[in-house]
């Protein structure tokens, strides 16, 4: 984790989670700026300016940590999967991502793999753009499931081995089209890249020979 100092706050880039975006740079590049080493200087706005560009990165590659009376970053409201086209998935609220018997993930925003081939699942690295993967994102209406949810609270995401992605708690996934397309509180998405229903898993990563760690 790299770390870029100022008086009020520190911002904090994992470069793994990075799949460029650019969302940071597009809404404040005196600080955020590719060009430059080191490519972010903090001491080129507000506190309040960075913290909102970092939590527009949807990978969680960008973290912050406040040294003023500034509140650190709260999880959203409710909990959003947004399929993105030809991309990964999309997912911010109050996540906690189970990636083995010991490593539980706290998390705000993440990007996860849904071609199948990111070297650094579940997390997507950008290898869909090397391998054309290619999916429109956009979900028939016909298969639309809508349950009534209280929303908000814990969404627990647990790629499974050699599997899909469970997921459970309240949330919500919209298309690429930004269409309401489930609602509810327990589904499997696929990660494999082969399902023919995507989002959602089909089982077709048992006959694919998709390979993953997972629970």
């Amino acid at each position: 984790m790299n770390e870029y100092q100022a008086e009020t706050i520190t911002v904090q880039y994992g470069v793994r989670r990075c799949i460029h975006a650019a969302e940071c740079g597009q809404r404040l590049s005196q600080v955020f700026d590719s060009r430059k080493r080191p490519w972010v200087d903090p001491t080129n706005a507000s506190a309040d300016e960075i913290a909102a560009a970092v939590e527009a990165c949807p990978s969680g590659a960008l973290h912050y940590i406040r040294h003023d009376s500034g509140t650190a970053e709260q999880p959203v409201a409710a909990n959003t999967v947004r399929m993105v086209a030809n991309g990964p998935l999309y997912i911010r609220g109050d996540l906690e991502l189970v990636l083995g018997d010991e490593v539980v993930l706290q998390e705000t925003r993440v990007a996860l793999c849904r071609c199948g081939a990111s070297n650094n699942k579940p997390f997507c690295d950008n290898t869909h753009k090397d391998i054309s993967f290619t999916h429109d994102g956009i979900v028939n209406p016909e298969k639309y499931k809508i349950s009534e949810i209280n929303g908000g609270g814990k969404l627990v995401i647990t790629p499974t081995s050699n599997g899909s992605v469970k997921i459970e708690g309240d949330f919500e996934i919209t298309d690429a089209s930004g269409a309401l397309i489930y609602q509810g509180s327990k589904t499997w998405l696929c990660r494999c890249g082969g399902s023919a229903s995507k989002p959602f898993c089909d089982g077709s990563h048992k006959t694919n020979d998709f390979t993953a760690a997972g629970k």
